[in-house]
């Protein structure tokens, strides 16, 4: 008898080995119908596995993301058959499903994909997937695994790393590839299918290799959802970060600066600022002293750290000095300098918690292919935080941080967002330092700071920093892609590498708790996703230019700037349009512009010492005194 526990708890027994799509059929046909892939055991596999011992079940379909997660993968097999059926010299190499459809890496060699070979692939795609073939996965042993792909380096080479017994091909159709599993019942379940774009990509994330073309595409099992993931595209476009930034005069990029460095702009530099000040005066409240630390360090401070040796090959080279030996870095990280500054003082626990927040920037070597507007750059700015604690603080010091990056979100307006609680490798623990005992403390606290705050969070093994595990904000950006934005992480272990201490009750010396936490998490992400989610339209008390004000003749310049020194004297921020231009046409470039509010100045407003008000996306809302308008806008702009 074999017992299978579903998701709920209960319990189905089944006298002989069973399939995941049997096990659907037991409960309904719909369900059976809708079933596409399965985890078993947590593994996730086809949904004709053969299951012989008592296990764990969960079925999947199209809306889960580990069923699209198959989907996608299975139509990456659908493209790499396409592919080789155009261009049979193609070199293939490895095809994975990602957050929205998938891709597959190829060596074209002397052949070139460009955009209007799309949409052969894609017809060829769906004439293979008419024919409803079966994805059939099978072992191969290393040695037959090598002979099949002796021609094409980029298997040999995976294939390799492997051993007998981890190897397995599998087969739709007429086409064969090297894969570990996890695909759809069938092909004819792909319904619609659209390539988005073809990159270049260094096999295996390195420059030193040779670049392939990656071929993004993603599909669907309706013409419709299709149809609707290219509008949300089109939207997306409209929305995105790049395209607002450039139009709004937020940031640039400069070639002779150097790649992944923004330059910010005028009204950028003054958005940074309102952030920066709104989280100054809530961590003020919340008891933070703030410091500021060098944008370089001695390379020993890192080695210390333990960021030279998980980071320091992938890292900006060290700075030389003239003295022989002496070498710095670039600022890859906050945390080692805020260690030290802990260390200039000696703490007793009734000094603590310190709580030392800075807005600094660091830097990091990214690869030119993975860089990305602000959202991935190589010189960013983190609203850093590192609290010194005794252990019984550990805790509410934790949810203190929960608190502080909620009341962030709430008040920008990110309402769409999951927590994930990043934990340990458990099978890979040499990617970390220290202890399993101390490890396992602050893991805990995670959890337990998680539920308590009545979190709605997933668990991610692998995720953690090296030094500690983490809660993580994943935020959706315009297309549901989720970023990583505020993150909340324990550490028993810089402590220790920095013989960090406290005097206790007992007057002994005790290892301090360190929580690294960052609301917004790097300034320059932050304001990317912001730009994506309100399409540049900011929170009144966010907007760079808060008004505009339109004099109808250079007649009345003079009362327009006296209006203007008013409202900056009660800390209401815009400018005074002095083009010699008509009305009508200031007004639509100041919408255009994204301007909350338009005052237009005539004669009869300078004669009775008022303005009239136009709200963009409202409208005239009339004529108003100076005074009514300030009382008017503080209102509408409070937080």
């Amino acid at each position: 008898m074999i017992k299978i526990t579903l998701p709920d708890g209960s319990i189905k027994e089944f006298e002989s080995a069973i399939t995941p799509l049997e096990v659907a059929k037991s409960i309904s046909e719909g369900l059976a119908r809708n079933t596409i892939s399965a985890i078993v055991n947590g593994t996730q596999v086809e949904i004709t596995t053969p299951i012989a011992t008592d296990s764990t079940i969960q079925l999947l379909t199209w809306n889960d993301d580990l069923g699209k997660k198959a989907f996608w993968h299975s139509s990456a097999h659908l493209l790499a058959q396409a592919i080789v059926e155009f261009y049979p010299n193609a070199q293939l190499t490895i095809g994975p499903a990602i957050e929205q459809g998938f891709y597959y890496d190829v060596d074209f060699g002397d052949e070139v994909l460009s955009e209007k070979d799309f949409e052969k692939i894609e017809k060829k795609i769906l004439e293979n997937a008419k024919k409803n073939a079966t994805f059939s996965l099978y072992p191969v042993s290393k040695a037959d695994a090598l002979k099949e792909y002796a021609d094409n380096p980029y298997k040999t080479e995976l294939i390799s790393n492997l051993n007998d017994g981890e190897i397995t091909f599998v087969t739709h159709d007429n086409f064969t590839d090297l894969c570990r599993g996890g695909h759809i019942p069938a092909t004819g379940i792909v319904k619609a299918v659209k390539i988005l774009n073809a990159a270049g990509a260094y096999w295996r994330g390195d420059e030193k290799n040779k670049q392939l073309t990656r071929v993004y595409a993603i599909s669907f099992p309706k013409q419709k959802d299709l149809t609707e993931y290219l509008e949300l595209l089109e939207e997306a476009k409209r929305r995105d970060h790049r395209k607002l930034g450039r139009e709004l005069g937020i940031y640039a990029f400069s070639e002779k600066v150097g790649a992944g460095l923004p330059l910010w702009l005028p009204k950028g530099t003054a958005l940074r600022k309102k952030l920066e000040n709104f989280l100054s005066e809530a961590q003020k409240k919340s008891g933070y002293e703030f410091v500021m630390t060098p944008h370089i360090g001695a390379k020993e401070l890192y080695v210390t750290s333990g960021h030279w040796d998980k980071y320091g090959a992938d890292s900006f080279q060290p700075i030389k000095t003239p003295n022989e030996g002496e070498e710095f870095m670039l600022k890859p990280m906050n945390c080692p300098h805020h260690c030290e500054i802990y260390k200039v003082g000696q703490w007793s626990y009734r000094d603590l918690p310190k709580r030392f927040a800075e807005f600094g920037t660091v830097y990091r070597y990214e690869q030119s292919g993975e860089l990305h507007g602000l959202t991935r750059v190589r010189g960013f700015t983190q609203d850093d935080a590192h609290i010194f604690c005794t252990p019984d603080q550990l805790m509410a010091e934790f949810e203190n941080v929960i608190d502080l990056t909620l009341y962030v979100f709430k008040s920008l307006g990110f309402e769409d967002f999951v927590t994930q609680v990043s934990l340990r490798d458990p099978d890979n623990k040499e990617k970390y330092i220290g202890s399993d005992e101390n490890w396992k403390k602050a893991e805990d606290a995670i959890v337990q700071s998680a539920i308590k705050k009545g979190l709605n969070y997933v668990v991610e093994y692998g995720e953690a920093a090296f030094y500690g595990p983490k809660l993580d904000f994943m935020v959706k950006d315009a297309l549901g892609r989720r970023w990583q934005l505020g993150t909340i992480q324990v550490d028993y272990n810089l402590p220790e590498r920095f013989d960090l201490w406290y005097t206790g009750s007992d007057g002994e010396k005790h290892r301090p708790v360190m929580i690294h936490r960052a609301p917004f998490g790097s300034m320059e992400r932050f304001i990317a996703i912001l730009l994506e989610n309100t399409a540049g339209d900011f929170p009144l008390w966010l907007a760079p230019d808060q008004f505009t004000i339109l004099p109808i003749s250079e007649k009345y310049l003079d009362y327009a700037k006296k209006v203007s020194q008013l409202l900056e004297n009660h800390d209401i921020c815009g400018l005074v349009d002095e083009r010699n231009e008509k009305t009508g046409r200031k007004i639509r470039d100041a919408e255009m512009n994204k301007l909350p509010f338009m005052l237009i100045v005539g004669e009869n407003e300078e004669l009775n010492g008022t303005i009239s008000v136009r709200r963009r996306g409202e409208g005239d809302l009339g004529e108003m005194s100076v005074i009514d308008f300030i009382n008017y806008f503080k209102k509408e702009a409070k937080i």
